[in-house]
């Protein structure tokens, strides 16, 4: 059995480690004092809060993965990535030549909240697909 095969069949493991590892990235690129970044200007900003987007949308979207099909995973999964968005911002507060910002945690929220209704629409849009499948309506291409 190669080590994919067993990692895959370990399913507490295969949900846990990139939540955990995606936590870890995130830690350790607020506990850097300088990221490669234009200065100032609309073009900071603007990439600054894609990133926050993309990065808390990523860690809700494991946080989902995780809780599987618990009861309000939703829910919970916004929290989690809220709770740590909210310890991230504290962290930056004792990095040097780094602040935290409340905008910044308003960027993580919507991150969060725009995984987690892209991953509620796909699913849907995916199970009409096979519904409409089964039913000989509509082939995959």
């Amino acid at each position: 059995m190669t080590a994919w095969r067993w990692l895959q069949r370990q399913r507490w493991l295969s949900h846990w480690l990139p939540l955990l590892v995606w936590m870890a990235l995130i830690f350790y690129l607020s506990a850097q004092p300088d990221l490669p970044n234009p200065e100032t200007g609309f073009l900071a900003e603007l990439l600054s809060s894609g990133a926050h987007v993309l990065v808390f949308g990523v860690l809700a979207f494991l946080w989902l993965r995780v809780l599987g099909g618990r009861r309000h995973a939703w829910l919970l999964a916004w929290t989690l990535t809220m709770l740590y968005a909210l310890s991230d911002e504290f962290h930056q507060a004792f990095v040097p030549h780094r602040h935290s910002d409340p905008w910044d945690l308003l960027c993580d929220g919507l991150g969060a909240v725009l995984a987690l209704l892209l991953w509620a629409w796909w699913r849907r849009w995916r199970a009409g697909r096979r519904a409409a499948g089964s039913a000989g309506a509509v082939s995959d291409f």
